[in-house]
């Protein structure tokens, strides 16, 4: 895990030492084991690599690494399966002096040019500088675990894995009004009709299961699509039996390759299903686990507090497990930094669970932490899913299954707003979604507290969208590849490098989700349980109180509480400030009392204006 950075152009008076130098300082953080840079003879390119040492922690694996005398890479991330694929290029004839994943990238891409990215099984951001065809190639991964941002015009192609790495190279830090329009009517933190679009308007990020070339000579940049899910596949296995077999399997050898590392290897543990089953993974795949630790967050006497299902996990499996509990003044104290190292807005405090987590595991001398986010977007694990698969259920006319499932649903305390308008929704879900498109444009454009100028100049309609959904896969799919995941990955991969250390997400093997995606809803949601297949394959191997708990949403700080300290609402106050000042917001809304509310709570507009304001400076 590393930070990545590189100028392209044709023009050598923009290829600069010293600009990759201030470059890799912004991106320190993110490797604090060492530095390199590379500007090739023509002085068309420049890389800058900052190195977190995980894999062959010698010289031989330092980056910008060069191979064959023809490529150089600048790269970011793991590759898991490089042992196999490695064998794959020695039998081609591939000879590799080094240990690490990085140079099996570069003769991959040698053999299989931008096909290799088929082969990949990890997360990765990664620019390779062809010397003979005087070309730039990069890529990210699938799920966009690892970041890649970058600004062109018609002198330049400058690349980073964060944007403050452009804004020290003199990149302009303009904000984008429609993203902040956006964000702060409805809390939208990306675009889902543009993989591209960032919080900044000349700020562009490479989409997810994306490519690209550049030539400086032609200025020419081209991106396309080399990977999607497919929705629609179906499995071929039609026994329950088989169906949990094939899922524990692919889930096994995802966590077993994600242990792969020269350096000490932890878990995150919240107390919920997902980082709960892949300790008990990791704990049947090792004969010890005495060197294992997991890191929590607990909030003691907060009515949300993970702390009883965090220490049953940890004495079923024997496990060391560290906590931090953080306190309001701490999230105070801490939270410029936060938004310094996030970049763009965030949608409650409970992120900030995540970024004490990473920094517990620094102080126990922990570098690499395994991770369970992505099951609940496939494996359909939050509340709002039960309306979506409902309503497959009456376009397939499974009536008798749908009361059963609402009845099992209520009994299990979630009770879910169900009426005559879901049942129109299951029947016209075009109409539904352009609905729901023209209620949330409503909104934006009644807004009580925005400025209508600011409005009519910045809104979009094009970037207000809901899908049309027919079944659950349709809003799995939406929420996996174009509006949901992404950002928390985005959370993820910055809180984690804040502190020098990598997270690896074991439920976002693209193999195991193709399976996922391949099976019927009802092995997603059933009886009233989400993440069905998941709590089935755990039944025997987690304590029941953690198997079917129904109450867990994620890390909750008790944000409610937070927000009404008085340095919070000093901050916030100060931030509605800045927008009023700026002709955003509306100057009543500085009379308005406080509306301190949960962090999954919807329509949260104070926080909204804490985190857009604080970022505009």
């Amino acid at each position: 895990m590393c930070g990545i950075a590189g100028i392209v152009s044709n023009n050598p008076s923009l290829v600069q030492q010293y600009k990759l130098q201030l470059m890799a300082n912004a991106l320190q953080h993110r490797g604090p084991d060492g530095e390199g840079f590379f500007i090739n003879e023509q002085q068309q390119v420049g890389f800058a690599h900052r190195r977190l040492s995980v894999i062959d922690l010698s010289n031989d694996a330092a980056q910008p690494m060069h191979y064959l005398g023809r490529y150089t890479i600048t790269y970011n991330g793991e590759i898991y399966n490089y042992l196999e694929l490695k064998i794959t290029l020695q039998q081609q004839g591939y000879k590799f002096k080094s240990a690490s994943d990085t140079e099996v990238i570069l003769a991959a891409y040698d053999y299989y040019q931008h096909q290799c990215l088929q082969y990949f099984d990890g997360m990765f951001a990664f620019a390779i500088w062809d010397n003979q065809t005087h070309q730039l190639f990069a890529a990210r991964d699938r799920f966009g675990e690892k970041p890649f941002y970058y600004f062109i015009d018609n002198e330049q192609f400058v690349f980073a894995s964060e944007m403050k790495a452009l804004w020290a190279n003199g990149i302009d830090k303009s904000i984008n009004n429609t993203q902040l329009l956006n964000y702060l009517s409805h809390g939208f933190v990306s675009n889902p009709t543009s993989g591209e679009t960032t919080f900044y308007n000349n700020i562009l990020k490479l989409p997810v299961a994306s490519y690209l070339y550049y030539s400086p000579t032609t200025k020419k940049l081209s991106v396309e699509r080399y990977w999607d899910i497919d929705k629609e596949s179906k499995t071929a296995l039609t026994n329950i039996h088989e169906i949990q077999e094939k899922f524990v399997e692919l889930l096994q050898q995802s966590v077993s390759r994600r242990l792969r590392s020269d350096i000490s290897v932890g878990t995150s543990l919240s107390g919920g299903l997902d980082s709960s089953s892949i300790v008990a993974i990791i704990s049947k795949l090792n004969n010890s686990n005495s060197e294992l630790k997991t890191f929590s967050t607990t909030f003691p006497g907060f009515e949300k507090d993970e702390s009883k299902y965090i220490r049953e996990v940890a004495a079923k499996f024997g496990i060391e497990n560290v906590t931090t509990s953080p306190t309001a003044i701490d999230f105070i104290d801490d939270f410029e930094k936060l938004l310094y190292h996030q970049e763009e807005p965030f949608q409650s405090s409970s992120i900030y669970a995540q970024y004490k987590v990473y920094e517990l595991a620094k102080q126990h001398g922990v570098t690499v932490l395994l991770d369970g986010q992505g099951a609940d977007e496939t494996l359909a694990g939050y509340a709002k899913y039960y309306h979506w698969y409902w309503q497959e259920l009456i376009a397939e006319k499974k009536f008798t299954t749908l009361r059963s499932e609402i009845k099992q649903t209520n009994q299990h305390g979630a009770n879910v707003p169900w009426g005559i308008k879901n049942y129109a929704a299951a029947l016209l879900p075009a109409i539904s979604s352009k609905q729901l498109e023209k209620s949330v444009w409503q909104k934006q454009q009644h807004h009580p507290f925005l400025q209508r100028d600011f409005i009519e100049v910045f809104s979009d309609k094009k970037t207000i969208y809901k899908p049309t959904v027919e079944k659950l896969n349709d809003i799995l799919y939406f929420d996996t590849m174009q509006l949901g995941l992404e950002d928390l990955l985005r959370y993820a991969d910055r809180n984690s490098m804040a502190h020098g250390r990598e997270v690896r997400l074991p439920f976002l093997s693209h193999e195991l989700i193709t399976f996922i995606f391949s099976l019927p809803a009802s092995m997603k949601i059933q009886n009233g349980f989400r993440k069905h297949l998941l709590r089935l394959s755990m039944n025997n191997v987690l304590p029941s109180s953690i198997v079917w708990r129904t109450d867990k949403i994620g890390f909750e700080p008790p944000q409610a509480q937070w927000m009404q300290y008085a340095e919070a609402l000093a901050f916030t106050q100060a931030a509605k400030q800045k927008l009023v000042a700026n002709g955003i917001l509306k100057k009543e809304i500085l009379t308005q009392p406080l509306q301190a509310i949960s962090a999954h709570a919807g329509n949260n507009l104070d926080w909204w204006c804490l985190c857009a304001g604080s970022l505009m400076g």
